[in-house]
């Protein structure tokens, strides 16, 4: 599978800055959370939604044993370490210890990344040691 070009799936992301906070939503510039904004950033690189997401609760990912957004990337893009992704990349982050993945993110630069956070919505920040402990997965959005 080859993967999309990273300044353009960069520019794409930067492009819903500013895009406010809201639970399950993926319009840029209304609303999204992060994994709306993901959704909304594959619609623009690569096309349609492969599958429905269904409705999910705020606190979903707090436990359970599978890990669902890297499930569910693994079916549609190119997995790859995280020490190894660079910027265009999709980033999975583990919120707490023995938790699975569940806040999505797009590196921007090696060290920045773009995410859509409560309170402050789409946001570009210094991806600091605190967030990096964190990465566990890593994927390329793959050429249309």
């Amino acid at each position: 599978m080859t993967s999309a070009n990273p300044e353009r799936v960069i520019t794409i992301a930067r492009s819903w800055l500013g895009t406010p906070y809201h639970d399950q939503a993926s319009l840029r510039g209304v609303g999204c959370d992060c994994l709306g904004l993901a959704r909304g950033i594959w619609r623009e690189v690569v096309g349609p939604e492969p599958f429905p997401i269904p409705p999910y609760s705020r606190d979903w990912g707090e436990t359970g044993p599978r890990e669902v957004l890297a499930e569910g990337a693994r079916r549609m893009m190119t997995e790859v370490e995280p020490a190894a992704a660079g910027p265009g990349a999709l980033v999975l982050f583990r919120m707490k210890p023995r938790a699975i993945a569940k806040h999505v993110g797009i590196l921007t630069g090696p060290d920045t990344f773009l995410h859509a956070y409560e309170r402050l919505g789409v946001i570009e920040e210094s991806l600091t040691h605190a967030w990096r402990r964190r990465l566990t997965f890593a994927f390329l959005f793959p050429q249309r």
